[in-house]
């Protein structure tokens, strides 16, 4: 039996495979993957998804799990190993990025403001599902622009509105599967487990 998938997805790759199927579009309250599918599409500027899916397990080791209050206190000795990681992207700006974002995300904190709440409230705590034609999908939306004028006066970097756009379908924020894709025809909630 065929299964028909969005039309992105690269299925030759198990990782793209269960990235799409099972994470792509649900919805995510875990703060740690919030913050971290933040960063990795920011890492992703310029470059293919699939390439920073391919490095996702080397960048939880190399972000040390994605723990904001470790990356903040990164010092210039860690940057260095950083940029020597083949394991990741070795750009300077995205790598000092994540860094800033773990501080700009730390003082969101100490205001009482998680990044689940914040990002949510975007969308009164329920996903946008689209109904883009097939391959349609925009590259930005008024409300990206939004959220990535305000995360860039909160101190977050590499966030533009296209970047935001992806981290909001990746996360669920919007539900952008094809018409004809399998993921539109079981509940989000099957498609997490």
């Amino acid at each position: 039996m065929d299964i028909t998938r969005c039309t992105w997805a690269n299925t030759d790759n198990p990782k793209y495979i269960a990235y799409h199927d099972h994470e792509w579009g649900v919805p995510c309250h875990d703060e740690t993957t919030l913050f971290e599918m933040l960063n990795l599409e920011g890492a992703q500027a310029g470059l293919s998804w699939e390439t920073i899916l391919n490095k996702r397990d080397t960048y939880r080791v190399a972000f040390d799990g994605w723990d904001a209050e470790k990356i903040a206190n990164y010092d210039d000795a860690k940057v260095a190993s950083l940029l020597l990681d083949p394991g990741i992207v070795r750009n300077r700006l995205k790598v000092a990025a994540a860094i800033n974002n773990a501080r700009a995300y730390l003082r969101m904190r100490e205001e009482g403001l998680s990044l689940d709440r914040y990002l949510w409230s975007f969308v009164d705590h329920q996903p946008i599902v689209n109904d883009w034609p097939d391959g349609g999908r925009p590259a930005r939306t008024e409300l990206s622009d939004r959220i990535s004028k305000d995360l860039g006066k909160r101190g977050f970097k590499f966030v533009g509105s296209t970047i935001i756009y992806a981290y909001m379908q990746g996360i669920g924020m919007v539900d952008d599967h094809d018409r004809g894709c399998i993921c539109r025809q079981r509940p989000r909630e099957a498609r997490r487990a």
